[in-house]
C-alpha cells in the first residue's frame, strides 16, 4: 500500500524512538510505501524540499512558525498549515495514488488535504486522534464556549471526524467522549487505536545509575520520582507545585522534573524562591540524555489539570512502562489513565485536588520490593497492549 501520514511533528529521523516513528517504522517494515508530509518552520530558512531516508519519503513543507513564537504567530500559522500542506502535495505528488492517508490531531486543519486524496485516489482515511481540541482549551479557560473561536474550531472538529472513515481514540473513555458529543458519527468507525511503541530493552547496572545520578547531582540513595515533558496549562503546574511544596521536609525522597512549555517559568520561579532540597528542575534536556535520566530514577510522575473533561492520556506513560517504573498519576477524573493504571496495577492514581491524596502514593512508593513488582507488572501491560503491532494490527484490519 502507498500510505501518506500527515502531521505537524518534526520527525527529522525516521528511526528516532517515538510515537509516530515507531509506527512509520513499522509499516515501512511491513513492505508499505510510506510518505510523510511533515513541517519545516519559517525560522530555519529552508524551502519545501521532497526528500527520501532509510526508505521512507519525506516532504518537508515550509511553514510558519509554530513553536517558540507568541499566540499571534502560532495562530496565524496553523490556520495556513491546511492550504501550504494541500500546494506542496499537489506539487510533489502528484504521481503518486494513495491507498491510505494517516494523520493526527493536533492539529484538526488537515480537513481540506484528505478531502481532496480521498477524491483524487479513492483512499481510506485514518484519524489517530491524540488531542480533543478545541475542547481541550475551553476546559483550560483559553477561549471561551461562546467565543467565535471555539465555533470556528469546533466546525474544523466535525469536518474532520466527517471526512475520517475510521476515528482510533488513545483509550475508551476517549472512544466514548466522540461518540457522546459528536451524535452525526457512526460509531462503529470509531475504535481504540492506543499511543504505541516499540520496546527497547533497557536493563542499566546500579553502577551505571548511580553515575548517572552523580552526573546531574541526584542523591544515590533516595527515591527519585521524575515528572518529564510538557510542563503548560494541561499539567495543572499549580497542583504539582504544591506538591512539592507539601514534602520539602521529606528527605527520604527526591523529585527530578525535566522539560519545557509555557509553565516553565512559574516553576523556575518556585525553585528559585523556596529552594527545595528534595528538588531539581531541568529545562528540556536531549533526547538521549533525558531517557538515561529517566532510566535511572525509581517512579514516574503524570500530572493533569482537574478542570478538564475532556479523556486526555499522556504518551509519557510509555516510556515510564518501558523502563519497568511503576506510575504515579494526579489527573482530573474524566480520563480513564487512573483507571487503566490501577487495574492493570502498575501504579497508583490520585485526583489532582487534595496534595495528602498524592502522597499516600508516595508513601506507598517507599516499598522497594512494591516498587520493583509494579514495575514489571508496567512492562508487561506495555507488551501487552501498547506495541506498535497493536496499533498497526488495528489499523491494518480494515484492509483485509
Amino acid at each position: 500500500m502507498n500510505i501518506l501520514f500527515l502531521t505537524i511533528g518534526t520527525l527529522n529521523d525516521v528511526e528516532e524512538r517515538g510515537l509516530y516513528t515507531d509506527l512509520i517504522r513499522k509499516f515501512r517494515d511491513e513492505g508499505h510505501s510510506v510518505f510523510v508530509a511533515n513541517p519545516r518552520e519559517k525560522r530555519l530558512n529552508q524551502e519545501t524540499e521532497l526528500i527520501k531516508e532509510k526508505g521512507v519519503t519525506f516532504l518537508r513543507v515550509k511553514i510558519g512558525n509554530l513553536t517558540k513564537t507568541n499566540l499571534i504567530e502560532k495562530g496565524v500559522a496553523t490556520l495556513r498549515i491546511e492550504g501550504q500542506f494541500l500546494k506542496a502535495i499537489q506539487k510533489y505528488f502528484s504521481d503518486i495514488k494513495f491507498d491510505l492517508v494517516l494523520y493526527s490531531t493536533p492539529p484538526i486543519t488537515f480537513e481540506k488535504v484528505i478531502t481532496y486524496i480521498k477524491k483524487r485516489d479513492q483512499a481510506k482515511s485514518y484519524l489517530l486522534l491524540k488531542d480533543i481540541f478545541p475542547q481541550n482549551a475551553v476546559d483550560l479557560g483559553m477561549f471561551s464556549e461562546k467565543s467565535v473561536f471555539n465555533k470556528y474550531f469546533t466546525y474544523k472538529e466535525k469536518k474532520l471526524y466527517s471526512n475520517s472513515d475510521y476515528i482510533g481514540c488513545m483509550s475508551p473513555a476517549n472512544v466514548d467522549f466522540v461518540v457522546q458529543h459528536n451524535p452525526e458519527i457512526d460509531a462503529n468507525i470509531v475504535e481504540v487505536c492506543p499511543n504505541s511503541i516499540e520496546p527497547m530493552s533497557i536493563q542499566i547496572e546500579d553502577s551505571t545509575k548511580k553515575a548517572i545520578r552523580e552526573k546531574y547531582n541526584i542523591p544515590v540513595d533516595k527515591i527519585v520520582f521524575i515528572y518529564g515533558g510538557n510542563l503548560g496549562k494541561p499539567q495543572g503546574i499549580d497542583f504539582l507545585i504544591d506538591c512539592l511544596k507539601a514534602n520539602v521536609t521529606d528527605l527520604d525522597i527526591y523529585f527530578v522534573i525535566a522539560g519545557s512549555g509555557t509553565e516553565y517559568k512559574k516553576l523556575s520561579s518556585f525553585f528559585e524562591t523556596e529552594k527545595p532540597k528534595n528538588a531539581q528542575l531541568f529545562s528540556q534536556l536531549p533526547k538521549n540524555d533525558y531517557e538515561l535520566l529517566a532510566n535511572s530514577c525509581d517512579v514516574g510522575l503524570i500530572f493533569l489539570d482537574n478542570r478538564f473533561t475532556i479523556p486526555n492520556f499522556p504518551s509519557r506513560l510509555l516510556s515510564y512502562m518501558q523502563a519497568s517504573m511503576p506510575v504515579l498519576a494526579a489527573t482530573d477524573v474524566n480520563t480513564d489513565i487512573g483507571r487503566i493504571i490501577e487495574e492493570g496495577q502498575f501504579g497508583y492514581w490520585c485526583e489532582s485536588r487534595q496534595v495528602g491524596d498524592f502522597n499516600k502514593g508516595l508513601h506507598m512508593f517507599k516499598n522497594r520490593q512494591l516498587r520493583k513488582q509494579i514495575g514489571e507488572n508496567a512492562r508487561q501491560y506495555l507488551e501487552e497492549n501498547y506495541t506498535v503491532q497493536h496499533s498497526y494490527d488495528i489499523i491494518m484490519k480494515h484492509f483485509k
